[in-house]
């Protein structure tokens, strides 16, 4: 089986260098094409099965419009984008397999899905989300805190606050708090390294590019729906 061609949009960053040694170290993969700010996306795009894309919320909808226009796989990994950026992206993958969610950790949506059944479970306790990441991330809350709290608001209705915090180098931790009078029920999530997310990600691109266009996430690729 040939393995699967994969272009890393944003490969200079954090998550992008992670993403390129851990594409180099998986066989099952083949990087095709690193870009970064100031390159040509579509000079190259067509050569690939698959584009990753962990540039900058700005970028994406370019993104997504090559990806479209050449029917390629698409994992978005970047998040703060507003209502409207979201729909106009959402409109340009409608014809290829497009994997986006605020997380690809494996654990991160193993929280999700515990979240969701706790919420629905105990849906008269309060409930309260604490994030913490490295000083250089942008957005806050987290797109992964508001994962979470969607899947609380979808188990039960309720919003739960999300307090962010933003210190030294931390990778990312995610903490909800379930509680009443008398008890209370802690579930976290510590992340110690990105490759977490690129190993993620890159099982959501080899997932992506055997399933019919659509829009789907990490609940989807790790089959917890």
């Amino acid at each position: 089986m040939n393995p699967v061609r994969v272009i890393i949009c944003g490969a200079k960053g954090r998550m992008g260098r992670a993403l390129v040694g851990c594409v180099q170290a998986d066989p099952e993969l083949k990087l095709v094409g690193e870009v970064d700010l100031g390159d040509d996306l579509s000079k190259i795009i067509g050569g690939c099965d698959v584009v990753v894309d962990f540039s900058v919320r700005e970028a994406t909808e370019s993104v997504a419009r090559l990806a479209g226009q050449h029917k390629k796989a698409l994992v978005i990994g970047t998040t703060g984008h507003g209502d409207a950026g979201k729909q106009a992206v959402l409109g340009l993958v409608k014809a290829v397999p497009c994997v986006w969610t605020g997380n690809y950790s494996t654990g991160v949506n193993t929280l999700f899905w515990l979240c969701s059944k706790v919420a629905g479970i105990v849906p008269q306790w309060d409930c309260e989300i604490v994030e913490t990441h490295h000083t250089a991330k942008k957005d806050a809350p987290s797109g992964t805190a508001k994962g979470l709290q969607e899947a609380i608001r979808k188990a039960n209705g309720k919003v739960a606050s999300a307090h962010s915090l933003r210190i030294g180098d931390v990778v990312g931790d995610h903490t909800v708090t379930f509680g009443m009078p008398g008890e209370r029920i802690e579930l976290t999530h510590r992340a110690s390294s990105r490759e977490i997310f690129a190993r993620g990600a890159l099982h959501a691109a080899k997932w992506a590019v055997q399933q019919k266009p659509g829009l789907y996430d990490m609940q989807d690729v790790l089959g917890l729906r």
